[in-house]
């Protein structure tokens, strides 16, 4: 923990009381992470999505999706951090498409639960539209708080998604 002065907006952020240092890290097809610290995105997202999430092995395809670890268009993914502990991360996908359907997809986005309400996911998001190419969509349950988020950043619900799951 840092003391309080001269407070850099892009690595420091005043978290209550307290000022915490806060870094983001990109990770895409030029710059991916090790083994080691996929797996711990991996578990950070599977411990910290809670009721919104999925299962590991979707969360990993999806990071897999974003590094070009199998055949896709790539993403990328941004993780912010409080000294070497995880605070919070976005995966990303590009789609491949434009216009009709939007240049990316955030598959996954959260927080740590200790650090929830604190802007740390507001910073993500605006680091996410920063890197940005083209337009974004993302799925969100009605029901979850953080559509107040996206909301404020300019998201909109445009249709109600339906699925066809085929029974292979």
């Amino acid at each position: 923990m840092k003391k309080k002065g001269y407070i850099d907006p892009n690595v420091y952020k005043l978290i209550d009381e307290d000022l915490f240092m806060i870094k983001t890290r990109v990770f895409n097809t030029t710059n991916k992470p090790s083994v080691e610290e996929k797996e711990g995105l991996v578990d950070f997202l599977y411990s910290n999505l809670q009721e919104y999430g999925d299962p590991k092995s979707d969360i990993e395809k999806a990071i897999n999706y974003a590094l070009k670890e199998t055949t896709s268009f790539g993403g990328y993914l941004v993780v912010s951090y409080n000294e070497n502990e995880i605070t919070g991360v976005v995966v990303v996908n590009q789609t491949g498409m434009k216009d009709y359907i939007p240049e990316n997809i955030l598959v996954y986005i959260a927080t740590h639960k200790d650090y929830r309400g604190k802007g740390i996911g507001k910073a993500l998001m605006q680091k996410t539209i920063d890197l940005a190419n083209g337009s974004i969509a993302l799925h969100v349950e009605p029901e979850n708080p953080a559509r107040f988020l996206y909301e404020k950043f300019g998201f909109s619900s445009k249709y109600i998604e339906m699925r066809y799951k085929k029974e292979i």
